[in-house]
């Protein structure tokens, strides 16, 4: 099965939507550890303010993906401003 390597940037002025998402978010990844092989946030380099997400996924297919991330309470919420998806391929660290 391929990797998805998806970059997910939160809307501006948003970190209360995260903060306040989170907890449900951190369980449905840890719920999902048999496709999800490395997920966090993205820093503020300046702040330090989580401001995105990082994740690397096993799936069938990019639409299959496309359908697992909206169960991300993270994108129920309506946090991110914009979701980019990327075909991965483990060259050093693979699972």
């Amino acid at each position: 099965m391929p990797y998805f390597h998806v970059k997910a940037k939160d809307k501006a002025g948003a970190l209360s939507v995260r903060l306040e998402t989170r907890e449900a978010h951190l369980g449905w990844i840890k719920g999902k550890l048999d496709q999800v092989k490395l997920a966090g946030p993205m820093l503020n380099e300046t702040t330090g303010d989580m401001e995105g997400s990082i994740l690397i996924i096993e799936a069938p297919s990019r639409a299959d993906l496309e359908i697992f991330l909206t169960e991300d309470p993270y994108a129920k919420a309506g946090l991110f401003e914009s979701v980019e998806i990327t075909l991965f391929k483990w060259a050093i660290g693979a699972p």
